[in-house]
């Protein structure tokens, strides 16, 4: 594994967001497997919140799928990384008031979330919406 990788690893662990990604992934009923570059991946999560494809905490990668492609591996893995940066729990507090914004200048929570935009919109399966103040009526 790539040396940026086990530092992410190690920071995920520390700062507690991935003990919380895996406790969630038990009380969910996923089961986890090994993935890419440190990454742990939780298949068959069962609860419908939140409302994604598949979404990270810490080093994990949580989907009520059986399988992810390798495009949205990747998306999730810079998500990882975010959680690294922004020292792990508070990532919460950060993503979800960018959320808000991105919800209040285009009407879709991932469009202008600096940290959807920031792990690839299109490798994220996210439309690039328009501003609001931007539309033809």
């Amino acid at each position: 594994m790539n040396s940026r990788y086990r530092f992410r690893k190690a920071a995920n662990y520390l700062n507690l967001a991935t003990p919380l990604g895996l406790l969630i992934s038990m009380a969910g009923g996923a089961t986890r497997r090994p993935g890419p570059d440190g990454l742990v991946l939780a298949y068959g999560y069962r609860y419908r919140f939140p409302v994604a494809g598949a979404f990270t905490v810490g080093n994990v990668v949580l989907t009520r799928a059986d399988t992810l492609d390798e495009r949205l591996i990747r998306h999730e893995s810079r998500h990882a990384t975010q959680w690294a940066w922004c020292a792990g729990l508070p990532m919460l507090p950060l993503y979800l008031l960018s959320m808000l914004v991105s919800v209040l200048l285009c009407g879709h929570q991932a469009s202008y979330n600096v940290f959807e935009r920031l792990a690839g919109l299109d490798d994220g399966g996210y439309p690039r919406a328009p501003l609001r103040w931007r539309r033809r009526r």
